[in-house]
């Protein structure tokens, strides 16, 4: 393996109150695009995130500002720690998704022994290359995305991890440094937001011993670089519901800083399902429900049929009730227009039950929050069935119903009207959502 201080690459350049994002990335900060040239966060490309530059900006001005505690109850990949971190401080990150969950906790270990992981990976990997023939059981979909040298050589390397494992840090680092060369050795294909596609084939792909050093090298580096400036990280994560987190204290939060699903029926259970069969987490489609999303925010109408979720009794719940109206109206119109398409998909229950659930999520925040606190969501608007939801005005308006002050709403770039959506022509934006309070 490399010498990790050859490649240690820049962080972000030192801030100042003076400095100004730059203009074009900022309308990009509702994207992860920019994220995979950075270090730690590049660790693993999970594609639901936002702008970790934009993050630290804002962070660093809130810091200015007196802000001494941030809260992401939609952490994800940990974009929004691991910027709290550069700005030193302290972050509590929530996540209900127990798989990406495990990858951000595992980022989190960047403060840990660079010899020490340098050293356990190393070890990892010579007793793969000892191991004689080996293959595991694997479910079908990750049969059908490996061919069976490749797939042999990733057992070998899982299975010379699972007997070292000892639960510790760097041996999660290890597991995360396997995780994230698993598309890269796969010869399947990707599709937008990382659904895989096991009928695309791929053109090239890498060898995993060849990949695994790269990436430990990769990882090392990027240690390196945080460790020298940073130190150790300020950050938690917290495996739990943002509808209901006890375990963060009351009134203890100054800054909410986090990108909640997007009603646009995007299956983040699914978005891991690859890794998680390569795991032996879920065996099959259907373990998904059961292990991963039943636990998450409804925002697919994948988990609204799962669920057999009724409109009405929905519709009636009291969390609902400064926009029920207007919800009702859409949701009625979207049973309606179900009936006119094939699929039949269940939008009219989805949009109801996320924004149950996301009203829920404004009163737990509220709970969490210290009174003054800023709270800033990065969200998008949708159109199930060509019929247009408000998400940002109805989620600004179950914020004052929590107990939030006020809202604003700043539009950053607009979506479906370069490439025109084959479903529906409605235009639809990204932006960031203020709320004071």
């Amino acid at each position: 393996m490399a010498d990790y201080t050859q490649w240690a690459l820049p962080l972000f350049p030192d801030k100042s109150p003076e400095d100004k994002p730059n203009e074009k990335k900022d309308n990009r900060s509702g994207t992860f695009v920019d994220n995979m040239k950075l270090p730690v966060h590049r660790w693993f490309r999970y594609s639901a995130g936002f702008s970790a530059e934009w993050v630290e900006n804002l962070l660093y001005d809130n810091k200015e500002n007196g802000s001494s505690t941030l809260l992401d109850p939609f952490v994800g990949s940990g974009t929004t720690l691991l910027g709290a971190d550069a700005c030193r401080l302290k972050s509590i990150g929530i996540e209900a998704h127990p798989f990406v969950a495990r990858i951000t906790k595992a980022k989190l270990n960047w403060d840990q022994s660079i010899d020490n992981f340098s050293e356990r990976a190393r070890k990892v990997l010579d007793n793969a290359i000892k191991l004689e023939h080996h293959l595991s059981i694997y479910p079908e979909l990750i049969v059908r995305c490996f061919s069976t040298e490749i797939l042999e050589q990733l057992s070998k390397i899982k299975t010379s991890w699972i007997e070292q494992d000892d639960g510790t840090p760097i041996s999660e680092l290890i597991w995360l440094a396997i995780t994230s060369i698993l598309r890269q050795t796969s010869s399947a294909g990707t599709a937008q937001w990382q659904y895989i596609l096991p009928n695309r084939t791929k053109k090239v792909t890498h060898n995993p011993f060849e990949a695994y050093k790269y990436q430990v090298d990769l990882m090392l580096a990027d240690m390196y670089s945080y460790q020298k400036k940073y130190k150790n990280s300020l950050s938690e994560v917290v495996l739990g519901d943002a509808r209901n987190c006890k375990v963060v204290l009351s009134e203890s939060i100054d800054i909410v800083i986090t990108s909640p699903p997007y009603a646009n029926n995007y299956d983040y259970a699914d978005a891991t399902r690859f890794e998680m069969s390569f795991w032996g987490d879920v065996k099959s489609w259907g373990d998904l429900h059961e292990t991963v999303r039943q636990n998450l925010i409804v925002s697919s109408s994948q988990h609204a049929s799962k669920e057999k979720l009724n409109l009405e009794e929905i519709l009636s719940r009291d969390e609902l009730q400064p926009i029920r109206p207007e919800l009702t109206d859409v949701c009625t119109k979207l049973a309606v227009e179900r009936n006119s398409h094939g699929g039949k998909k269940h939008y009219h229950t989805m949009i109801a039950a996320y924004f149950s659930d996301m009203a829920k999520s404004w009163i737990e925040l509220r709970r969490m929050c210290k009174k003054g606190a800023k709270v800033c969501f990065v969200i998008g608007d949708s159109a199930p069935y060509g019929i247009y939801v408000p998400v940002e005005k109805w989620l600004g308006d179950l914020a004052i119903e929590a107990g939030f002050y006020s809202y604003t709403f700043e539009k950053l770039r607009d979506r479906n009207i370069k490439w025109k959506n084959r479903k529906h022509r409605v235009p639809l934006h990204e932006g960031r959502l203020w709320v004071e309070g």
